[in-house]
């Protein structure tokens, strides 16, 4: 079994990935705030135990088996995070850092158990998909709010990029995953979008924010 440093290194390249088809050593050792020398040193370690796909100045990926240990360790941060929020009634602006502590735990019965207790849940309290026992993940085809026209209703999925300050921006607005969103209209100077949900009329998310949302268009 990896160490949690390489478990860190292993999901910060998953995480990578996701965002871009070439994970340059400067991409991960930013994502893990460590020098370059330092997370080449630990590339070369996870090499050799054939996670990773890694030649000099070539970009970084993961191989299959590196992959899928990475997707069982975001597998059980996911699962922590809707615990904590579901059964435990912590905020999902709450839920990240304790999630971090335990996805590192290594007892699968925990975490098979937890899984059961909340009913086998898809996604996480962001709404985050969370990957399936075998490591294979059922990615959802969402847009973007930014991306939607004036007039459209949606709903609101999931996050991404999410980060506590985006959490708790949405918690004083109080919208959150399930609101039914009505864009009323598009300011055409900086694209920030006027919207309606649970009966508030005419809220102001910036185009930052609403590029962040996640949503499922009705009509």
């Amino acid at each position: 079994m990896p160490s949690q440093t390489k478990e860190n290194y292993l999901k910060a390249l998953f995480s990578l990935s996701k965002k871009t088809q070439e994970i340059s050593l400067t991409d991960l050792s930013k994502e893990l705030e460590v020098s370059i020398p330092t997370a080449n040193n630990m590339v070369k370690k996870l090499k050799e135990h054939k996670w990773v796909n890694y030649q000099k100045y070539k970009p970084l990926s993961l191989t299959d088996e590196g992959r899928r240990m990475a997707a069982i360790i975001v597998r059980k941060h996911r699962l922590t995070e809707m615990f904590l929020s579901r059964l435990m009634g912590f905020g999902w602006e709450e839920v990240h850092d304790i999630a971090e502590q335990m996805e590192h735990i290594k007892s699968e019965k925990l975490f098979e158990r937890m899984d059961e207790l909340l009913g086998f849940p898809t996604v996480d309290p962001h709404g985050s998909p969370i990957p399936k026992k075998d490591g294979t993940i059922e990615e959802r085809n969402y847009k973007k709010l930014s991306e939607c026209q004036e007039g459209a209703t949606v709903i609101l999925k999931a996050l991404e990029n999410n980060s506590q300050e985006l959490l708790h921006f949405l918690n004083r607005k109080n919208l959150m995953l399930g609101a039914t969103i009505r864009i009323l209209s598009i300011e055409p100077f900086d694209l920030s979008i006027f919207v309606s949900y649970y009966g508030n009329e005419g809220v102001m998310l910036s185009k930052e924010v609403s590029e962040r949302l996640l949503v499922e268009q009705l009509d």
